[in-house]
C-alpha cells in the first residue's frame, strides 16, 4: 500500500470512529425529541444526522478499497450503489447546514413567527423537497459517470483484459464530457449557494445577539461554536472537493488531486457533532453522562 493510501485509510478510520457513535447518538436523541415535542431545528438535525449515517454506513467499503490498493474486488453492482450512497450525503449535508443556519436566524430575528404551528409543516416540506433535489442531482451525476462504462477502467467486468478493476476513478472522454458540467453545477448549487446562505444567516445572527443583552453568555458561546463548526465543514471538508469540480470543468479533465480532496470530505462527520452539541441540550447532557461514565472506569 502506498503512503497516500495509508493516510487515506487512517483518515477514513478516524472519521468513522469519531463520527459514527456521535451521529447515532444525535439521531436517536432527535427522534426522541421529535416524538415528544417536535420543533423545526430538531427535524433539520435529524435529516443531517441521517445523511451522515448513510455516509458512514458505506465508508467501510471505501476503507476496503484503499486497503486493496484501489482495486475493486467486490461486485460491480456494489460499486455503483456505493458511489451513489457515498456522494449523496456530501450534497445533502451542505443543504441541511444551510437550512439549520436559516432556521437559527429566523428563530432570533422573528421569534413570534417562529412559534407558529405551521413551522413544523413548512420544515417537513423543505426537508422532503431537499431530498428530492439531492436525489435528482445524484442521478444525473451517476448516469454521467457510468455512461458507456465498459469503455473505461472504472467498473468493467471484462476479465479478458486482465486489468485490475477500479471504482469511479478513470473515465473516458465521453464520460468526462457529460460529467464535468454536472460536477460544476453541483459545486455551485450544493456548495457555493449554501455557503453564502450560512454566511448571511450567521453574520446576521451574531449581530442580533451582540445587540440584544437579554441573551446569556452561554447561548452566545454556543452560537459561536455553531458558526465555527459550520465553517470547518465548508472550509476543510467541502471546499477542496468542490474546487476540484471547478478546476476539472475549466481544464476539461479529472484533476489528479481529486482523491485527496475527496478524502478530506469525509471529515465532515467529525465536525457535524460540534453542531449537534451546540444546538441540542439533550446532546450536551448525554455527552456529559458518557464522559463521566468513561472517567469512572479509567484507573486513577
Amino acid at each position: 500500500m502506498s503512503e497516500d493510501l495509508t493516510v487515506f485509510l487512517a483518515i477514513y478510520i478516524i472519521a468513522f470512529l469519531i463520527g459514527f457513535p456521535n451521529t447515532v447518538l444525535a439521531f436517536c436523541l432527535c427522534i426522541r425529541k421529535i416524538h415528544s415535542k417536535p420543533i423545526p431545528i430538531d427535524i433539520f438535525m435529524l435529516n443531517l444526522a441521517a445523511s451522515d449515517l448513510v455516509f458512514l454506513t458505506f465508508l467501510p467499503l471505501k476503507m476496503k478499497e484503499d486497503a486493496d490498493n484501489m482495486v475493486w474486488k467486490m461486485p460491480e453492482a456494489l460499486c455503483r450503489f456505493s458511489v451513489l450512497m457515498f456522494f449523496l450525503p456530501l450534497y445533502s449535508s451542505s443543504l441541511f447546514l444551510a437550512a439549520i443556519s436559516a432556521e437559527r436566524y429566523v428563530c432570533a430575528a422573528f421569534p413570534v413567527r417562529y412559534k407558529s404551528p405551521k413551522r413544523i409543516v413548512y420544515t417537513t416540506v423543505i426537508c422532503v423537497v431537499t431530498w428530492v433535489i439531492i436525489a435528482v442531482a445524484s442521478v444525473f451525476a451517476y448516469k454521467a459517470a457510468f455512461l458507456d462504462s465498459n469503455e473505461a477502467d472504472n467498473t468493467t467486468n471484462n476479465h479478458s483484459l486482465k486489468a485490475p478493476q477500479s471504482c469511479y476513478i478513470n473515465f473516458t472522454s465521453k464520460q468526462l464530457t457529460e460529467l464535468l458540467p454536472v460536477r460544476f453545477g453541483i459545486a455551485v448549487g450544493f456548495f457555493l449557494l449554501p455557503l453564502l446562505i450560512c454566511c448571511f444567516c450567521y453574520i446576521s445572527l451574531i449581530r442580533i445577539l451582540m445587540k440584544c443583552p437579554i441573551f446569556k453568555r452561554q447561548r452566545k458561546l454556543r452560537v459561536v461554536g455553531l458558526v465555527v463548526g459550520t465553517l470547518l465543514v465548508f472550509a476543510i471538508s467541502f471546499a477542496p472537493y468542490n474546487a476540484s469540480h471547478v478546476v476539472g470543468f475549466i481544464k476539461k479533465e479529472n484533476p489528479d488531486w481529486r482523491m485527496k480532496a475527496l478524502m478530506l470530505s469525509t471529515l465532515n462527520t467529525c465536525f457535524d457533532p460540534i453542531i449537534f452539541f451546540c444546538i441540542s441540550k439533550d446532546m450536551r447532557r448525554a455527552i456529559k453522562v458518557c464522559a463521566k461514565a468513561l472517567c469512572s472506569f479509567m484507573p486513577i
